[in-house]
């Protein structure tokens, strides 16, 4: 679940590809810009973010929901441990900004690092680079990766990339995909997670097999790692060893991290120096970006070592999630991945998604306590979807708490339904 955050990141609109015919933001969210003020869309999403403020009891408690003032205070109280306050603010990115570069790097085990104001900008400047280098604009990505749904067609309209889906398929692409694809291709991305078709991720063998299948056609292999930080795991490795499988690799600073905002991308030198220059051209060199600075050298002591705690519970909530919809009565219910790979997953229910949101809405205004306190979108004719994300203080809810909150939440769905 994610709110103003990821909107922040600009207006880019879910593409229809599993034929929704809904304008969503790329959270998932409905997209309110192109709403009536006074739509019900939007009137129900308000009331969505006010029972998320007042709730007592939820997931996720998503730190972009607070007042600016909270936000401040939390960073004043853990700046002074983060850096020397002393210094001088950051210039078109040296200062902090170099330390946290370096700070990046070193966890990715990658020579350099280069920070950008978003993702967006990132991924078009690592696979502009490769494209020069090995003379192939192409870039094989899935159908649901984030430049194909979430980014209005930037590849193509503004770096002059050429993406080729390798599969739709709602899991990462194979090895045999990769290997045997028609077309040639200079570069190979891979969104780990693969957020839109449920925070999947391949087996660590399968994704060794892909990375050999690109770098066996002479392609580069490039990770969307906005979520990468989540994966170890499910991967059994360690952060280092993962990012090392690619040759180079973009992660998000808020993300995972709960930063203001913010990007990193890391691979060899002469990758970041190049990335730096092609950041300038595309209007990434702002002039002072200390607190978003600061905030992701917050995140990263905060919120990384925790990470692998969120995806254990993530686990426990999930499967009580199944259990409380079967004792409930509720006709068909799953949760996707079944053992979430991340702190993320989705949950389908087969109602329509107006229903689903009335009665999650209602349990929050009503209990204090929101148990699903995401969007829901529609999937099919009377089936829809939610994203759960399970942090800190989703870590306060014991599996019998999940379970009382699932049948507070059916009941409220069957007065909808009889409505």
């Amino acid at each position: 679940m994610s709110e103003r955050a990821e909107k922040a990141m600009g207006t880019a609109e879910r593409a229809d590809v599993r034929g929704q015919g809904r304008t969503v933001r790329p959270d998932g969210e409905e997209d309110t810009a192109a709403q009536a003020p006074e739509s019900p869309a939007a009137r129900r999403r308000q009331r969505r973010i006010a029972a998320l403020r007042a709730a007592e009891r939820t997931l996720d408690r998503p730190a972009f929901l607070v007042t600016i003032r909270e936000r401040l205070a939390l960073l004043r109280e853990e700046a002074p441990g983060l850096y020397d306050l002393d210094e001088a603010p950051d210039m078109y990115g040296d200062g902090i900004v170099e330390a946290l570069e370096e700070r990046i790097a070193g966890l990715l085990g990658k020579e350099a690092a280069a920070f950008f104001p978003t993702g967006t900008m990132a991924q078009q400047v690592a696979l502009r680079v490769w494209a020069a280098r090995t003379g192939d604009p192409a870039v094989a990505l899935h159908a649901l990766s984030h430049p194909e749904v979430h980014e209005r067609k930037a590849f193509s309209e503004v770096s002059g990339l050429r993406p080729l889906r390798v599969t739709s398929e709602p899991r990462l692409p194979i090895a045999d995909e990769v290997r045997d694809f028609a077309e040639p291709f200079g570069s190979l991305m891979l969104e780990l997670p693969l957020r839109d078709a449920g925070f999947v991720l391949p087996t660590w063998e399968e994704l060794c097999e892909v990375v050999a299948a690109a770098h066996a056609r002479d392609a580069v292999v490039h990770f969307d790692g906005a979520r990468l930080w989540e994966t170890t795991v499910h991967f059994g490795r360690p952060l280092e060893e993962i990012a090392g499988l690619a040759d180079s690799v973009y992660v998000s600073l808020y993300k995972s991290l709960a930063g203001f905002g913010g990007a990193a991308l890391a691979g060899p030198r002469w990758l970041a120096d190049e990335a730096k220059t092609w950041r300038h051209r595309y209007g990434g060199q702002v002039f002072q970006q200390f607190p978003t600075a600061l905030s992701a050298l917050a995140g990263l002591e905060r919120e990384l070592p925790r990470l692998p705690e969120y995806v254990t519970h993530a686990r426990v909530v999930a499967a009580a999630l199944r259990e409380g919809f079967a004792a409930a009565g509720v006709p068909w219910a799953r949760v996707h991945p079944e053992e979430p790979h991340t702190h993320e997953f989705q949950v389908w229910l087969p109602y329509d998604a107006d229903v689903l949101s009335e009665a999650a809405i209602r349990q929050g205004e009503e209990t204090r306590t929101l148990l699903f306190a995401g969007a829901w979108d529609a999937g099919g004719p009377g089936l829809s979807y939610t994203e759960v994300v399970v942090r800190a203080a989703g870590l306060e809810w014991t599996a019998s708490d999940v379970k009382e909150a699932v049948a507070e939440f059916v009941a409220r769905l069957n007065d909808e339904v009889r409505r």
